[in-house]
């Protein structure tokens, strides 16, 4: 049986090269590093996660990402298995040690007989003679590879900044000032309710804070670079602070939910939360905290933070640039180049945002592209799960222009606004009629409810054999 080529080691990649190997399919993974080095990545190992370390919500009820985590476990996905035994304490968050994590994940693909894994960069379109490809190549996709998918589609790549959150030390946080807490002390996965450091600043000191983050240098973009983008759930801190003095305090840095351990009869004005990146404890992350300061700036400003006074970061932030295709008009309904029908497309380049999205997306491929080499065809996923949504997106685009025209096109996140509508109970058990925010509760449960039920069915049409690694 002729190989499945996966081009790019990263979630979506390495996910979508699992899945095929599982149904006794051979597959050739192309990762560039270390042979060519990317400016986001530090190491050589696969499925790295460059930015924030949290897989986000896990609640599978609630939250539609917590909704996808679930998926994916139903699937036998090796990003879930390996996020879940390198998880670390985040509340109602699932977070894990990132370097644990991408061992595990490498470990495996290694490890695994039909896998093959190929060090070198991949400069250009992949030859004719490989008859399935998923390109997998993520934010960070190689000049000369983008060069190449743009004269074949014949379209402009879209661009946006990600930035990247810094890195510092647990033991050089002031605990004097400092106190462990989640947000409404919320116990989430491997978490016990105290799972994040939480900073917190009186008015003056945010307004200080503040006004620091908007007078320090910035990086300076390169001529190429100076129409980019943010992505919207990405935006670093000085940006956000630049757009309202108070919006930081209803975003990344509010204060609900937490309860000063040291002044419990004093109500922060607002917070700053740390997160821990490894499985030690030793080093933590700022919470929303991606910037483009200069390194030199982000020293002197963020040691403005109470408790932060003498950190020590193991890593500063930085930007990033992120490239994405025009995927409603280029790619089929399972992934494929309209161009060029050999190709599939996978992860952040298809216009997903976030880690577990861009596994998702790469476990779609995988299972699309396994069944075309055992020459079966399976369906997409129902619009009703969080899969086959996010798949919708990525092929049917969201927003409606004003004037005539196509639909624009933009990076998202799952997110319950990409489901069919349901019908929600009006009552509950006890015939009482549901009001406020348990209508809302309700609604995504029985949203989440039809989603199991639908994914469940679905896999089980899918009739691919399946084989122990």
């Amino acid at each position: 049986m002729q190989p499945v080529h996966v081009v790019g080691g990263g979630l979506a990649g390495s996910e979508a090269a699992w899945q095929i190997a599982r149904r006794g399919i051979p597959v050739i993974l192309h990762e560039m590093r270390p042979v060519r080095g990317t400016d986001a990545h530090k190491t050589d190992g696969l499925a790295e996660l460059v930015c924030s370390n949290s897989f986000r919500s896990d609640d599978a009820e609630q939250n539609a990402v917590g909704l996808l985590h679930a998926e994916l476990r139903d699937a036998g996905s090796l990003i879930m298995r390996s996020a879940d035994t390198h998880q670390v304490p985040a509340g109602g968050a699932l977070a894990v040690d990132r370097d644990g994590f991408s061992d595990a994940v490498t470990a495996a693909l290694e490890a695994h007989p039909l896998i093959t894994i190929e060090r070198g960069e991949i400069a250009g379109l992949p030859p004719h003679d490989w008859d399935s490809v998923i390109v997998a190549t993520g934010p960070l996709t190689s000049p000369a590879l983008s060069e190449a998918i743009l004269a074949e589609t014949g379209e402009d790549a879209l661009a946006f900044f990600d930035a990247i959150a810094p890195i510092l030390h647990f033991d050089s946080v002031d605990f004097d000032t400092c106190w462990f807490q989640s947000r409404y002390d919320k116990v989430g996965p491997g978490g016990s309710g105290k799972d994040y450091i939480n900073c917190p600043m009186d008015k003056d000191q945010y307004n200080a804070f503040i006004d620091a983050l908007i007078a320090a240098p910035k990086t300076e973009f390169k001529e190429w670079e100076e129409n980019t983008p943010y992505f919207d759930g990405c935006l670093p801190i000085e940006v956000m602070a630049e757009r309202g003095r108070e919006t930081l305090r209803h975003g990344p840095m509010k204060p609900m939910g937490l309860t000063n351990a040291h002044k419990p009869d004093q109500k922060p004005y607002a917070v700053v939360q740390l997160r821990q990146d490894n499985a030690l404890g030793t080093l933590y992350n700022m919470v929303g905290f991606q910037t483009k300061l200069r390194h030199g700036a982000q020293l002197e400003v963020f040691r403005q933070i109470p408790g932060l006074e003498d950190a020590v970061f193991a890593r500063l932030g930085g930007l990033h640039r992120n490239t994405f295709l025009n995927s409603p008009k280029l790619l089929d309904a399972t992934l494929r180049l309209k161009a060029r029908p050999a190709l599939r497309f996978a992860g952040q380049i298809t216009g997903c945002e976030g880690y577990v999205e861009s596994a998702s997306v790469g476990c779609m491929a995988g299972l699309f592209a396994a069944a075309e080499r055992l020459g079966t065809e399976i369906a997409p996923p129902p619009a009703t799960t969080a899969m086959g949504a996010l798949l919708g997106h990525i092929t049917g685009g969201h927003i409606l222009r004003d004037e005539p025209g196509p639909r624009s096109f933009q990076p998202m996140n799952v997110n319950f606004g990409l489901f069919p509508p349901v019908e929600a109970p009006k009552v509950d058990a006890e015939g009482k009629r549901i009001r406020g925010k348990d209508k809302s509760r309700a609604k995504k449960r029985a949203m989440t409810d039809r989603a199991r039920t639908d994914f469940g069915a679905w896999m089980q049409t899918l009739a691919l054999p399946e084989k122990a690694a």
